[in-house]
């Protein structure tokens, strides 16, 4: 009698194992089917926006911080916003070209406030960033521009060269981040740009350690973005990461290339204008010109030694400024 109990319990087991394990299979397959259906409705999504921009976000009324006012890109992009309808807070760590940044802005009628700060130094950072929120209220979008790009070879920086500019490059924009982003978390609203670099996407001479900080904050921003989707699936903080050519700003001093008209300096207020546009469509990455991504992702598909072909053929990038 007992073993007959212990037959059926076996049997009874046996069973519910069975029927657990249809039930994980059936699961599966339906998380399968609903992949395919979703992967090919992202990419039929994908091509339709190629053809067809994101609406632009109105920036009017919002408050817009800007680091590196004082000179390039920075100045065009607060000039630019300002004219936008946006109140622009410029951050810079020359007093003197900032403040004239601002001038000129209020003089056409813009709002612009300006600050002085060295966005390597975190504690100064963060308690002007206190007293920007306390003066005037959420910051809608930050923009991470103030950068450096000494251009010799790797074995002739220096240590303080390079530690110099990751601060700036890399370090600051976590600094800037911290400061910033649980208000727009709280509130599931806001922007933050990133300004990385056609060297963030191609390893060029002349450029190594100014390289690693573009690849850097390539990398960090993705990897931002899935910490945010993670965190919260109805994420609506948008994170824009930029890729720019050479722009005609004054850091990239002896340019190369061999098709000028093909590979040539963007001016600065072009550059800029194609940013606010990046940031108000709420691209990922935007790279100036457009199709410099797409590039970059074709180039991995050929070989190195192919692709190297090709880069020597087209003989572009930049020269010593040590000369």
């Amino acid at each position: 009698m007992t073993k007959v109990s212990q037959s059926a319990g076996n049997s009874s087991s046996n069973n519910n194992g069975n029927s657990t394990d249809i039930y994980n299979i059936v699961l599966l397959v339906v998380d399968i089917v609903m992949l395919i259906v979703k992967f090919w409705i992202a990419i039929v999504e994908a091509i339709v926006n190629l053809f067809r921009p994101a609406p632009l976000e109105n920036v009017g009324g919002k408050v817009v911080l800007i680091t590196g006012t004082g000179h390039g890109m920075g100045k065009h992009m607060a000039q630019q916003y300002a004219k936008l309808g946006a109140t622009v807070i410029c951050w810079d760590v020359n007093e003197q070209t900032n403040n004239q940044t601002v001038k000129e802005i209020q003089k056409s009628g813009g709002k612009a406030y300006g600050y002085t700060c060295n966005v390597t130094k975190r504690e100064e950072l963060v308690e002007l960033a206190q007293k920007v929120r306390k003066e005037h209220g959420f910051v809608h979008v930050v923009v991470n521009n103030a950068g450096i790009m000494p251009c010799h070879p790797l074995l002739e920086h220096t240590e303080n060269e390079i530690r110099l500019m990751y601060d700036i490059n890399v370090l600051s924009h976590f600094w800037m981040i911290q400061s910033f982003l649980p208000d727009m978390v709280e509130r599931n609203e806001g922007s933050i740009v990133a300004l990385s670099s056609c060297a963030g996407l191609f390893g060029l001479i002349n450029l190594v350690p100014y390289c690693g900080t573009k690849f850097a904050v390539r990398g960090y921003m993705a990897a931002l973005a899935e910490e945010l989707r993670h965190k919260n699936p109805q994420n609506n903080v948008k994170l824009t990461t930029i890729f720019p050519y050479m722009i005609d700003t004054g850091l990239c001093k002896n340019p190369r290339y061999r098709f000028p008209k093909l590979f040539k300096l963007i001016s600065a207020d072009t550059a800029a204008a194609s940013i606010i546009e990046a940031q108000r469509q709420g691209l990922e990455e935007a790279a100036i010109p457009r199709h410099f991504v797409g590039v970059e992702k074709i180039g991995r598909l050929i070989p190195r030694k192919a692709m190297r072909l090709v880069n020597d053929f087209l003989d572009t990038g930049v020269d010593t400024d040590k000369l």
